[in-house]
C-alpha cells in the first residue's frame, strides 16, 4: 500500500473546500455587494468538485479496505447519516422561532413533508418551512445539501463499479463511466441551451454528470504508483487544460480529470501534517453553515454590517460545527476509523 494513502492533506482540503462554499454563499444569500470579492476570488462549484474528486479517492478505498458490503455500508452510514440527521431535525425543531407562521401553522403537512423529504435525501421536493425567511433571497432552509444526495447515489453505486472491475477491468470499466458520463452533460447542456428549460441544467448536475468527478478521484487511487511517476507532466497538461477551460476554449470534458489531478497533487504532496488531530470540522461546516447565514440575514445584520455579520456568522458556524464533531459525529464512528486514528494520533504526539 502506498504510503500517501496514510499521510495526506485531504482533511485539510476539505476543511478549506467547506470554507470556501460557505463563504461564497455569505454573498450569493445575502447579496451585499460589499461581499462580492468573496463570489470574484472564490469558486463554490470547484470546491464542490473537489469534495467530489475528494470522495472518489478515500470511498473507493474504504470499500476496498472493507470486510464485506456489510462493513462498506455501516462506515458511510455511521459517517454521513447522524449529522445529516440532526441538522436535519434541528432546522426542523428550531425554525419555527424565527417563523412569521403560528405553531400550528408550522408543525402542520408542509413541516412533515419537509422532514420526511429532507431526512430521505430529497430536499429540493421540498426545500422550505412555513413561514421561514420569507423575506430572503432565497427560502431555501439548507442549499448546500443537494450535494449530499449525490454523494449518498455514489456511494451505493461503488460496490457495482468495482464488481464490473473486477469482471471487466479495472481501466476499462472507469474509462466508460467518465465517457458516459461526459456525454450525458453533453447532452444535457445542449438540451438546456436550445430549449431554454432550466431542469436540463439540474439534471446535468446530478449524479450521472457528477460521475466523472468521482471516477477521475478512483482513477488517482487506482492507479497512484502511475501518478507519482508523471507528476511533473500530469501538472503540466492539468494546469493547461484549466487554463483554457476558464479563459480561452473551453474543454468541460477534460475538466474533472484535469482538476483530480491538481486536487491529488496537494492532497497527497507538500504534507502539512495531521490536520483531522484535533477533528474534522469539515462536514459540520458545510451541512451547518447554510441555516446559519439564512437566519443572520433574516435578522438583517447583513444589511447593517456585512463584514461582522460575516465575523459573527464564522464563529457560529466553527463553534456549530465543533459541537457537532465532539457531540455528535465521532460518537459514531468506528475505533478503527481514521478520522478517530487522526485525534488519537494527535494526542499521542
Amino acid at each position: 500500500m502506498n504510503s500517501r494513502l496514510h499521510k495526506n492533506n485531504f482533511d485539510l482540503l476539505r476543511f478549506l473546500f467547506a470554507g470556501t462554499v460557505f463563504l461564497v454563499h455569505a454573498h450569493v444569500l445575502s447579496g451585499h455587494a460589499d461581499l462580492q470579492l468573496l463570489s470574484s476570488a472564490l469558486s463554490s462549484e470547484i470546491a464542490v468538485r473537489g469534495f467530489f474528486v475528494v470522495s472518489g479517492i478515500l470511498v473507493f478505498m474504504s470499500y476496498e479496505r472493507s470486510r464485506d458490503l456489510r462493513s462498506y455500508a455501516e462506515k458511510r452510514l455511521r459517517r454521513i447519516y447522524p449529522a445529516y440527521f440532526f441538522t436535519v431535525m434541528l432546522c426542523a425543531v428550531f425554525l419555527v422561532i424565527p417563523s412569521e407562521a403560528s405553531l400550528s401553522e408550522y408543525f402542520s403537512l408542509d413541516w412533515l413533508k419537509y422532514v420526511l423529504a429532507n431526512l430521505a435525501f430529497l430536499n429540493f421536493i421540498h426545500p422550505t418551512l412555513p413561514g421561514v425567511f420569507p423575506e430572503n433571497i432565497f427560502r431555501e432552509i439548507n442549499g448546500a445539501l443537494w450535494t449530499l444526495k449525490i454523494e449518498v447515489m455514489f456511494y451505493a453505486t461503488i460496490p457495482l463499479i468495482v464488481f464490473a472491475c473486477r469482471r471487466l477491468g479495472r481501466l476499462p470499466v472507469l474509462i466508460a463511466l467518465y465517457i458516459m458520463s461526459a456525454a450525458y452533460v453533453f447532452v444535457m447542456t445542449s438540451l438546456a441551451e436550445s430549449t431554454g428549460s432550466e431542469i436540463y441544467s439540474i439534471l446535468a448536475r446530478q449524479l450521472p454528470g457528477q460521475m466523472t468527478y468521482f471516477v477521475s478521484g478512483a482513477l488517482i487511487y487506482y492507479y497512484l504508483d502511475t501518478f507519482e511517476k508523471n507528476i511533473h507532466v500530469l501538472l503540466i497538461i492539468a494546469t493547461g487544460i484549466l487554463v483554457l477551460n476558464g479563459w480561452y476554449y473551453p474543454v468541460p470534458s477534460l475538466e474533472p480529470l484535469a482538476l483530480a489531478v491538481l486536487v491529488s497533487f496537494f492532497g497527497f504532496y507538500l504534507y502539512a501534517g495531521n490536520f483531522g488531530k484535533h477533528g474534522d470540522y469539515s462536514y459540520g461546516i458545510y451541512i451547518l453553515h447554510f441555516p446559519v447565514l439564512q437566519v443572520l440575514i433574516q435578522m438583517g445584520l447583513f444589511e447593517k454590517n456585512p463584514y461582522l455579520a460575516l465575523a459573527a456568522a464564522s464563529f457560529l458556524v466553527l463553534t456549530a460545527s465543533a459541537l457537532m464533531w465532539n457531540l455528535v459525529e465521532k460518537r459514531f464512528l468506528l475505533r478503527s476509523s481514521h478520522y478517530i486514528a487522526s485525534e488519537q494520533d494527535g494526542r499521542d504526539r
